[in-house]
């Protein structure tokens, strides 16, 4: 469980999350929603280490991560652009990324999509030589390697081929059913509506909506998920004062 406690959050004038609350709990998968600059990218950096809060704390299976840092042996990221040094080699980032995560043990690697997206035969392959669709694959496999409890995934099918895409959805759907908790932002809805069951709706630094993607189809009277976002959109822009739905 991810724990976000009266989190705020200033680029210096400007304030991207105020008193920012959230709970995310295992065995969940949740669809991270919002216009840009709604705080989604801090949102994820403040959870995974990468900027420090100005105020709140973030606590992962009931610890705090201020001044810590193995927690995050327990959460898989994709970024959405993955940068790597140009020379080096797939194969060569494989095996130092298991270097450097010495603690799993190598009957725990989970290669699955290595094998599925065709990696595991262009292992020589440098990195600066790859399309983007290709590195997009390097991410997700990194991602999933480690046996993760918790999975990050931004914009994870964006750049990939239709192939690729359904044996992505597949992976992270056998994830899912085996109680890992799941964050995804994305800007492909079909994407979202296949693959989690909560969607977390950020406006203006605060959380606007927070519910089963369920309960926001109801609440909105809407039968596809597309067209329930549209109106939350809608909802949000005209109430400037966002308060949590949960």
């Amino acid at each position: 469980m991810i724990s976000i406690k009266k989190i705020s959050k200033n680029f210096g004038k400007l304030a991207v999350l105020e008193d920012f609350n959230l709970e995310l709990e295992q065995a969940k998968s949740y669809a991270l929603m919002g216009p840009n600059g709604s705080g989604k990218t801090t949102l994820i950096k403040l959870i995974l280490g990468m900027c420090i809060p100005d105020k709140g704390e973030i606590l992962v299976d009931g610890a705090t991560i201020k001044g810590q840092y193995q927690y995050r042996t327990q959460i898989g990221y994709m970024p959405q652009i993955g940068r790597y040094p140009g020379n080096i080699r797939i194969g060569q980032l494989l095996r130092m990324m298991k270097d450097i995560r010495s603690q799993v043990g190598s009957a725990n690697y989970d290669e699955e999509l290595i094998q599925g997206f065709g990696l595991d035969k262009m292992l020589d392959k440098p990195m600066h030589t790859l399309s983007g669709g290709t590195r997009q694959k390097v991410s997700a496999a990194l991602a999933f390697m480690f046996q993760p409890s918790v999975l990050i995934l931004d914009e994870p099918t964006a750049g990939l081929d239709p192939i690729a895409v359904e044996v992505l959805k597949r992976k992270i759907q056998k994830e899912r059913d085996k109680g890992k908790l799941i964050i995804i932002t994305s800007h492909i809805l079909s994407d979202l509506d296949e693959l989690t069951d909560h969607a977390i709706y950020i406006h203006e630094g605060k959380v606007f909506f927070n519910d089963t993607i369920t309960e926001l189809k109801d609440r909105t009277q809407e039968d596809k998920f597309s067209t329930a976002i549209a109106r939350l959109m809608e909802w949000s822009i005209q109430q400037p004062n966002p308060h949590q739905h949960a």
